[in-house]
């Protein structure tokens, strides 16, 4: 696997882990737990969408190396 496959993977794993914390942290506030796990929610959603600028970044960077 090429380091761009690798990173490729990684980040979007980064990405599908940001946003299911992100909403497991929301929803578990909203069956009544306290603010730190909706600050800790939102946080992570921002994350989420922060790693979707940096991924779509990336590959317009790397778009010219092969996969392999």
């Amino acid at each position: 696997m090429s380091l761009k496959a690798f990173h490729i993977v990684f980040v979007v794993s980064t990405i599908l882990l940001c946003f299911g914390f992100g909403a497991w942290a929301i929803h578990d506030r909203l069956q009544g737990g306290g603010t730190v796990e909706f600050v800790l929610g939102l946080l992570a959603l921002a994350g989420g969408l922060a790693m979707i600028v940096y991924f779509k970044a990336v590959l317009k960077k790397l778009r010219d190396i092969s996969l392999y």
